[in-house]
């Protein structure tokens, strides 16, 4: 009987765990698109913006790619990218967690 009354808290729980998880992976994900822009921007000897921002974008998960905004700018020996994620929610309309996790990197200009 106690179970049976504890069971929506330990579900409760879960959820909240599993969306501090997205959390997390969304740190990762904008962490390596960014590095990974930067580094196709800084060895493009044309178009390097479309070459970062293809780059960025390429192993993004379905959920994060709809929302990723991507910045991607030529400094004067570095190339520099800025990759910005929505963290999905994993019951929609339950709740809407309104974060956005940026990710930054550079890359030295190749040359």
């Amino acid at each position: 009987m106690e179970f049976l009354g504890m069971t929506p808290f330990i579900i409760l729980i879960m959820l909240v765990l599993w969306e501090l998880a997205l959390v997390g992976y969304t740190f990762s994900l904008a962490g390596n698109a960014a590095d990974k822009g930067a580094r196709a921007g800084a060895g493009a000897e044309f178009g390097s913006s479309s070459a970062c921002r293809r780059k960025a974008r390429e192993n993004l998960p379905d959920a994060w790619e709809g929302n990723a905004v991507i910045r991607c700018s030529s400094g004067s020996d570095l190339y520099r990218t800025k990759v910005t994620l929505k963290v999905p929610v994993l019951v929609p309309g339950l709740f809407d967690l309104d974060v956005h996790i940026d990710g930054d990197a550079a890359s030295p200009q190749e040359g």
